[in-house]
């Protein structure tokens, strides 16, 4: 599951607990840690961005 999918699984589980009451420590280490792989998602598609520029750079 891609983390924004994870993040919005954890908001509406945080929400819906909330409301009843419930306890909501596990649903928000779920959002912490879709934030975290979203994060590192977007370190990921940066660096391959900054590659291919150096690359791209170099070939010219």
């Amino acid at each position: 599951m891609s983390a924004t999918q994870r993040f919005d699984k954890a908001a509406a589980s945080t929400a819906r607990n909330a409301t009843n009451g419930q306890d909501i420590l596990s649903d928000l280490v779920d959002q912490i840690d879709s934030r975290n792989a979203f994060k590192a998602n977007i370190s990921v598609i940066k660096t391959a961005d900054e590659m291919l520029g150096s690359l791209l750079d170099i070939k010219t």
